[in-house]
């Protein structure tokens, strides 16, 4: 697996996963109905933002990250990140793969710390990854998500210190 910077070539490939996760509604804060347009000005980071593609031996986008400062001004130091995986490739640790490379490009990148603002608490695979790397939950939003099958449930805030 390569990971790699993304480019505009790159958006097809993502898009019908994106719009695919999206939709679901399970695990981002986006609308479920997110449109392309939008989805990509949301996904598609400027420098000194990113965004990457994890891609197989064929160039097959398996999974895609974005990564920047969580907030700006005097919080600037504190980088934050999301990923998605194309549900075809997972289980293949594409996601562990594209959360290391977040966490190296931060440190390099001078970032103090990595926050997690919004990790839906039924999503117990993300959770055991991100704690496995170091993680560890410093809060929940009790009922901060309205998940389409679970009701209303809590988002975990992730943090580790770099």
């Amino acid at each position: 697996m390569l990971i790699r910077e993304a480019t505009a070539e790159d958006w097809p490939a993502i898009w019908p996963f994106f719009q695919r996760i999206v939709a679901d509604g399970e695990t981002f804060t986006y609308p479920v109905d997110v449109t392309e347009t939008l989805g990509r000005d949301l996904w598609m980071q400027n420098a000194p933002h990113r965004t990457v593609v994890a891609v197989d031996d064929a160039g097959a986008v398996m999974g895609t990250g974005k990564m920047n400062a969580n907030h700006m001004g005097n919080g600037s130091h504190i980088a934050g990140a999301s990923y998605m995986v194309d549900p075809a490739y997972a289980g293949r640790g594409v996601g562990r793969a594209l959360c290391a490379y977040s966490i190296e490009w931060a440190r390099v990148a001078g970032f103090r710390a990595m926050q997690f603002n919004a990790v839906v608490e039924t999503n117990t695979h993300a959770l055991k990854l991100y704690e496995s790397l170091g993680f560890e939950v410093i809060g929940t939003l009790p009922e901060g998500f309205r998940h389409p099958t679970e009701g209303y449930v809590g988002l975990r805030i992730l943090h580790l210190r770099l």
